[in-house]
């Protein structure tokens, strides 16, 4: 019996373990040319923008490897994939902390062909080409 009880605690075990990894399905992923100029930080290139039901992500590729990726949830912004802040944290570090929490997000998620966003007052440029 006691067999038995340990078998299925480890069938339990693993089913939890290997569900809770398997990587989510993306709603929307597209190809886009990303530029990002701010005092902080500098992108230009081709990347991708996969939206997801709880993040959004920002992949910018050189020479097919990935130099910046940003995945966007509501409640955090996660560089690199190394450390996440707070949105209001991200946009004071690396925009400008009169942004809205959300701005990134919203930006990120627009589906229009061609998004440019310019604040000369605060050198910043972010333009995105799908």
């Amino acid at each position: 019996m006691k067999k038995l009880t340990l078998y299925s605690l480890l069938i339990t075990l693993y089913i939890s373990l290997f569900n809770g990894c398997a990587s989510k399905q993306p709603l929307k992923s597209s190809s886009a040319t990303i530029l990002i100029k701010t005092p902080h930080m500098k992108f230009y290139d081709r990347g991708f923008i996969t939206k997801y039901d709880t993040f959004t992500k920002v992949q910018i590729f050189n020479a097919g490897t990935a130099v910046l990726t940003l995945s966007i949830y509501d409640d955090r912004i996660c560089k690199d994939n190394l450390f996440c802040m707070d949105p209001d944290e991200f946009n004071k570090n690396y925009l400008h902390k009169s942004y809205s929490r959300d701005f990134l997000k919203k930006l990120f998620e627009k589906e229009d062909k061609e998004i440019r966003f310019k604040d000369s007052k605060n050198s910043i440029l972010i333009k995105i080409i799908r």
